[in-house]
């Protein structure tokens, strides 16, 4: 792991730690690397609740319940199944905090909508609800990856910082 992810996962450790709070993962393209930069922090399951890795639709559809019509209309490459994995985390795991990633990070896979680098996050947290957003990231598969799990571990380092107090036990 390198610095800029061990000191995200740092920090996000000791926001989650003083709000109470615990996260889980929801993860396609990046499969478990925001986890594994998490679990990668000594004492991190006092606030790493679980993750899920749903790399297949039928793990998407069975693990976090997203509705196969969702993928079929969108494809598991959009911000709607992004959002439907956060929120399916969230509710099959005990925390107050999720992230949800899916993506093309090649070197295959990619179409002219969604090309290699394309990458889809949702965050939610119970008070805030669920943010998502897209990315395009350059770089080879491992490149993408890298990039994808930064970005996540910012968005919910900024999410920490904006929840006000935890609301499940």
């Amino acid at each position: 792991m390198n610095d800029v992810i061990r000191s995200l996962a740092d920090q996000l450790g000791r926001q989650l730690i003083a709000r109470n709070y615990m996260v889980t993962t929801a993860e396609s393209c990046t499969g478990g690397l925001v986890a594994a930069a998490m679990t990668d922090i000594a004492g991190s399951s006092a606030w790493f609740e679980r993750g899920f890795v749903t790399y297949s639709n039928h793990a998407k559809v069975e693990m976090l319940d997203i509705a196969p019509d969702l993928i079929e209309s969108h494809g598991a490459v959009s911000e709607d199944v992004a959002r439907a994995m956060a929120e399916g985390a969230l509710i099959g795991s005990r925390a107050q905090l999720a992230v949800a990633i899916t993506g093309v990070a090649g070197p295959g896979g990619g179409t002219r909508d969604k090309p290699v680098g394309t990458v889809c996050f949702a965050w939610v947290e119970m008070e805030q609800g669920v943010q998502s957003e897209t990315m395009h990231f350059a770089g080879n598969r491992a490149e993408v990856r890298e990039q994808s799990v930064r970005h996540a571990l910012g968005g919910l380092l900024l999410r920490s910082l904006a929840a006000s107090k935890p609301m499940k036990p």
